[in-house]
């Protein structure tokens, strides 16, 4: 358990600043790295699999075209999601070799096996994206995945979408829901979430633009997340701020810092 004067280190798609987002290795190295939870945005495939990938289309992390939610696992599995990260690796003798596994489309099912597995505890915060040809369905199979596991790992959905934290909420309520927010919109701005968000996880910039909501946020019972801290002084800012949680790309670093000015905790 996290002791609440140091707030969680989230990993955002793996130590994706060092290796290709989403993959299996990019996982690992987070865990390696002393990361307490790891982030993946999840998006449902044509043929029903939850795979771990943030765009809708598959070019900017893979050698392929097209939309996700159009391929079947089997197309997105033919397709390399890791050269991208360090196309010269090739001509450099000294670039680590990357295992077949770590190229493939990571699916959902085998991130949560991993972190299962894993030799400490570990959770998983996963991001739902919307909107989607699927709607509903995204949230059904996500929901149905961590109750067919044996021994999930703790998990905690989030969203931009309140309809689909509605959606867990009435199908698994027991799993903690995260409300998303680039810009404190002006309803919520008092402090209150959408009724059974548990955490609002809110934007570096968005939060330098209005500190105060972190509060208020806090004296209606809320916890709060924020994306994306990968530098010092960003961290020591939250620090101050009394945030729960840091979600980063850099997860070595973030966790070295809380270290150098938390010790003991």
């Amino acid at each position: 358990m996290i002791p609440a004067t140091r707030p969680l280190v989230i990993a955002h798609r793996g130590s994706s600043d060092a290796i290709a987002e989403h993959t299996l290795a990019a996982y690992e190295q987070a865990i390696a790295e002393g990361a307490d939870m790891l982030e993946c945005d999840v998006r449902l495939t044509a043929d029903g699999h939850l795979v771990c990938l943030h765009d809708r289309r598959v070019e900017r992390t893979s050698d392929g075209r097209g939309v996700v939610s159009t391929l079947e696992l089997a197309d997105l599995h033919d397709l390399d999601f890791a050269s991208w990260k360090h196309p010269w690796a090739d001509l450099d003798d000294e670039a680590p070799d990357v295992e077949d596994e770590e190229r493939h489309v990571l699916t959902l099912e085998r991130l949560l096996q991993m972190v299962r597995d894993c030799e400490r505890n570990v959770g998983l915060a996963i991001e739902t994206k919307h909107p989607t040809r699927y709607a509903g369905l995204v949230e059904r199979r996500l929901v149905d995945l961590l109750a067919e596991m044996d021994h999930a790992p703790p998990a905690q959905v989030m969203s931009y979408s309140w309809a689909s934290l509605r959606r867990v909420r009435d199908w698994a309520p027991g799993l903690p829901r995260v409300y998303l927010m680039d810009r404190v919109p002006l309803r919520p701005r008092d402090g209150t979430l959408p009724r059974g968000a548990h955490a609002a996880g809110l934007s570096l910039r968005g939060l330098r633009a209005d500190p105060d909501q972190v509060w208020r946020l806090h004296a209606h019972g809320h916890r709060v997340y924020v994306f994306t801290v990968n530098h010092r002084d960003d961290v020591d800012w939250c620090l101050d701020l009394e945030i729960d949680a840091l979600i980063t790309d850099r997860p070595r670093a973030v966790s070295e810092r809380l270290a150098d000015v938390t010790p003991g905790v």
